[in-house]
C-alpha cells in the first residue's frame, strides 16, 4: 500500500521544525523492566515545549504555510494540547492563532493558550458547534485550518517522535502508542515501517473510548459505544486521514480500563519521579496487562 506520507515526508519534516523543538530524552527504570519481564524506554515528551508532543505536528504545519496564506493566520479547535500547540507555532513566526475552545476547557489549558497570544472563541462542549463556530472564523479571515491531527503535516511532524526514538534506540521489537485521533499513532507507524521495519507497533486505548479497536475489527470507523475516561487527551474519534494507516500497519489494539491507567500513572512518578498524562500512561498500563505479549522483548 502506498501512504499519502512518504518517508521523505518525515524526514523533511523532522529537519523543519528540530530547531524550534526539544529533542526528549529516553528514560529507562529497571524497577519497571523486572515487573514487566521486558526492556522497556520511555520517550519523555512530557519533556516537551507546551509539555507534550502536538508541539512537533502543530510547528510543521505552520512552517508549511505559504507566506501569503500564513499573513491571514492560523486556526484550529482544540480543549488543550493542540490549542497551546498552535498557538506557540504561530507566535515563533509572528502569525495570529484564532482557537476554537469549549466553554468547559480546563481553566490551566485557556490560561496558557492565552498567554500565547492566541485569540480565543468559546463554543457549547460538542463538535458539531466547533466545527460551526470555527467555520465562521474561517469565512471571516480566510485564516488556514490546522487540524488537531487529520492532517498529513501534523502527522509527519508526530511521527518524528518515534523517529527520534528509533534513531535512540535501534533494534526495538515493539513501539506501544496512545491512540485517540491517531495522529501520534498513524505517525508512530509510518516511522516504524520507513525506518525500522521490524519493529511492530501496538495501539494503547482506554475502556472508555474504544472506538480504534472496532474499527480495527470492523473495517470501517466506527464510533465508541460510550466516551468516559480519565485519559480526556484520546476522547477524540479517528479521523479519515489516520485511520488507514492504522487499520494498514497496526499490530493489535488494545484497550486498558481508569483503574489500570491510574496504576501506571502512579509507578511512574514512584519509580521514575515524573509526572504523565493519564494519556500517556494508557502504553505502560498496556504493557502490564499483557506481559505474555512483550516478555523478554
Amino acid at each position: 500500500m502506498e501512504f499519502s506520507i512518504a518517508r521523505q515526508q518525515i524526514e523533511q519534516a523532522h529537519e523543519r521544525i528540530k530547531t524550534f523543538i526539544h529533542r526528549t530524552p529516553v528514560l529507562h527504570s529497571e524497577y519497571l523492566d523486572r515487573i514487566s519481564g521486558a526492556s522497556l524506554f520511555f520517550k519523555c515528551e512530557n519533556f516537551q515545549k507546551i509539555g507534550a508532543f502536538k508541539i512537533r505536528g502543530a510547528m510543521n504545519a505552520v512552517l508549511s504555510v505559504p507566506a501569503d496564506k500564513l499573513s491571514k493566520g492560523v486556526a484550529t479547535h482544540s480543549s488543550g494540547n493542540h490549542a497551546q500547540a498552535l498557538a506557540y507555532a504561530a507566535r515563533h513566526v509572528g502569525t495570529k492563532a484564532m482557537i476554537v475552545m469549549p466553554d468547559n476547557s480546563p481553566k490551566v489549558k485557556v490560561e496558557a493558550v492565552r498567554g500565547y497570544g492566541a485569540e480565543i472563541s468559546f463554543c457549547e462542549p460538542t463538535q458539531q458547534a466547533r466545527e460551526y463556530t470555527l467555520q465562521q472564523i474561517l469565512d471571516r479571515t480566510g485564516a488556514e485550518f490546522v487540524h488537531p491531527y487529520n492532517d498529513d503535516r501534523v502527522i509527519a511532524g508526530q511521527a518524528s517522535v518515534a523517529k527520534e526514538l528509533i534513531e535512540e534506540i535501534p533494534g526495538l521489537d515493539a513501539i506501544i502508542a496512545p491512540v485517540g485521533g491517531g495522529g501520534l499513532l498513524s505517525g508512530t507507524l509510518l516511522s516504524a515501517h520507513y525506518f525500522s521495519p521490524a519493529t511492530v507497533v501496538y495501539a494503547a486505548e482506554p475502556e472508555g473510548a474504544a472506538d480504534a479497536i472496532l474499527s480495527v475489527q470492523s473495517g470501517p470507523i466506527e464510533a465508541a459505544p460510550y466516551i468516559d475516561t480519565i485519559a480526556d487527551g484520546l476522547r477524540t474519534k479517528l479521523g479519515n486521514k489516520t485511520f488507514p494507516v492504522i487499520r494498514e500497519l497496526v499490530k493489535s489494539v488494545y484497550t486498558v480500563s481508569d483503574e489500570e491507567i491510574i496504576s501506571a500513572m502512579k509507578l511512574v512518578y514512584e519509580r521514575m519521579k515524573i509526572i504523565i498524562q493519564p494519556s500517556s500512561a494508557v502504553t505502560l498500563a498496556l504493557v502490564l496487562k499483557h506481559k505474555e505479549e512483550f516478555s523478554g522483548k
